[in-house]
């Protein structure tokens, strides 16, 4: 069986997106915090945040769908199975396609390929020049988190804890790795980090390993959490969201553990520190960022992890993903559409810009001197500093 419920506060009310994996059937229900979130506060902004266009896909439903960028073009898909490649500078339509299934994730770019994934478990991949059918594979459960291309080959991950890694060109399985899920785990699962002689994947439970790109083994693994506690809930430990990566460093963070960087070749800890995280870290040249699952921002130096700032007027906002943008900010998106850029050095609030007033569950994009943002209703939206 599968339950999802939202997890609210720690102490009050613990649930938040998570998803109880049992077997067997399913049926959702769904807990509403209680908490007021945070009123947004008044602030002289810093820097202001441009809107340059927008646009529209189609809308999420109950999964969280982020745009992706070639450098040239934004590439953005909807739960009903549009697929829309826009120009970057612009936002004008070059293409859109209709996939023909229902959508559970995207999108990823790379190899010339734009990547999904449907609920029953098909990642499919269309030719990012002009949209037509590269090819699709059938993986073993439904895909949540956005495919990654690059290099010749596209790793994916199914909800039953297996990472996948295909040929870009054909969509012919290279290699998969599987491990077993503990009974609760959270719904939003780990994002997967290609590199260039690895995969970084986090899983439930935990664990946070490097799979050899040439044939999925375990080239090291260690837990950014320990599960503790004397109820299953209590013992949701989960690596969850996106990992960030310099060359050196992979970062990750998990609910109810802990955020640290590791070495990529040894696995080795630069640091760790306890935290409780949602949706991941993002990383510029200095810092690592992450939300806690209370709406707290914090900062933690790259190298040795001390933690100069915290940001709490955001707390119970649900927030994004955090993104490392233009190193000199960080921008996060909350439930009401608005994004916040914080300053990297203090965390001081910099900008606020609204969308279209849906949530932002989805992983926003860097651009050079902007931001790209998916909303909840399926807006498209690109911002530019100035």
């Amino acid at each position: 069986m599968v339950w999802e419920a939202d997890v609210l506060s720690r102490n009050s009310l613990l649930f938040a997106a998570l998803a109880f994996s049992l077997a067997g059937c399913s049926w959702f229900s769904s807990n509403k915090s209680q908490v007021k979130p945070a009123e947004l506060v008044a602030f002289k902004p810093s820097v202001e945040l441009v809107k340059t266009w927008d646009a529209h896909v189609g809308t999420g439903g109950p999964f969280a769908f982020s745009p992706d960028t070639d450098g040239l073009a934004v590439y953005a898909a909807g739960r009903e199975g549009k697929i829309v490649k826009l120009d970057l500078a612009s936002g004008r339509e070059i293409w859109r396609i209709d996939a023909g299934q229902t959508l559970s994730a995207g999108v990823g770019v790379g190899d010339g390929l734009v990547l999904v994934g449907t609920s029953k478990g098909v990642l499919l991949a269309f030719k990012s020049a002009d949209g037509a059918p590269a090819w699709n594979a059938k993986l073993s459960a439904e895909i949540l988190t956005p495919p990654s291309g690059a290099n010749g080959v596209v790793a994916a991950r199914s909800n039953d804890g297996k990472v996948y890694l295909l040929d870009s060109a054909t969509g012919k399985q290279r290699w998969s790795y599987s491990r077993n899920l503990p009974a609760l785990t959270l719904r939003e699962q780990g994002h997967l980090q290609l590199g260039n002689s690895a995969v970084f994947a986090g899983h439930a439970g935990g664990k946070l390993t490097a799979l050899a790109l040439n044939n999925g083994a375990p080239l090291w693994e260690v837990n950014v959490a320990l599960p503790h506690g004397d109820t299953e809930l209590e013992r949701i430990a989960d690596v969850a969201g996106p990992l960030s990566s310099d060359g050196r460093l992979v970062c990750a963070a998990a609910f109810q553990g802990r955020v640290g960087c590791f070495d990529q070749i040894s696995g080795n800890a630069a640091w760790v520190r306890d935290f409780s995280a949602l949706r991941g870290v993002a990383m510029d040249e200095r810092f690592v960022y992450s939300a806690d699952d209370l709406g707290t921002v914090a900062a933690f130096e790259k190298n040795r992890g001390t933690n100069p700032w915290k940001q709490d007027k955001l707390r119970d906002r649900k927030l994004s993903s955090p993104v490392a943008l233009a190193g000199r900010f960080v921008a996060l998106g909350d439930f009401e559409g608005q994004i916040h850029l914080l300053n990297s050095e203090d965390g001081a609030f910099a900008a606020r810009m609204p969308t279209d007033g849906s949530p932002i569950n989805s992983v926003m994009i860097p651009l050079k001197s902007g931001l790209l943002v998916q909303t909840a209703n399926g807006g498209i939206f690109a911002f530019r500093l100035q």
